[in-house]
């Protein structure tokens, strides 16, 4: 089974789909999976149109997509859980506690990515090697300051808006990508 990554917000209408895809995107021939949930999302809800518009963007068709609950099982299954603010990493780990090495906020995740030093062996496994990485990474950073780590919501915002909110997704996956490679 491929590694995979976990992308969870709030409603799962808006931040956490559009970094799913940006993802899938940017991780494209890798053999990572990526997928998405809201920790208070109602189930079978379509995306927000202007995430979708930028969802759109990447290629793939957002048409079918349909919000998700997390769910216990989600986490465990991550290899790595990118949320959209601290409150809803919190979440995450209160609920399945055995995901908190491998769960940050994405802007956090961007972050020590950046300042990874690649391990020399990823052992076929480079997801699990960049998330080691950038864990030891965190260290070596100073802490950053409260809500640096937290990514805007966009809802109720314009289309520029949310237009932010992506490129502040793709600067932060953007080290993700780079790691990986760089482990694999």
């Amino acid at each position: 089974m491929p590694d995979h990554v976990l992308f969870v917000c709030h409603a799962n209408l808006c931040r956490s789909p559009m970094a799913e895809y940006l993802a899938r995107r940017a991780l494209a021939g890798r053999p990572v999976t990526v997928a998405s949930a809201g920790t208070d999302a109602v189930e079978g809800l379509p995306m927000h149109p202007y995430a979708a518009d930028i969802a759109a963007e990447t290629g793939e068709d957002p048409t079918d997509f349909r919000s998700r609950r997390l769910r216990a099982e989600y986490l465990v299954e991550a290899t790595l859980v990118l949320t959209a603010t601290r409150r809803q990493r919190s979440v995450c780990t209160a609920l399945a506690p055995s995901v908190l090495h491998r769960t940050f906020t994405l802007r956090q995740f961007g972050r020590l990515a950046e300042a990874a030093e690649p391990p020399g062996d990823p052992a076929g496994d480079p997801l699990r090697a960049a998330v080691e990485a950038a864990a030891r990474a965190r260290g070596r950073l100073q802490p950053a300051a409260p809500g640096a780590d937290d990514l805007r919501d966009p809802i109720g915002g314009t289309a520029a808006d949310f237009r932010r909110c992506a490129e502040e997704i793709e600067r932060s996956i953007r080290p993700l990508a780079a790691l990986i490679v760089a482990t694999g």
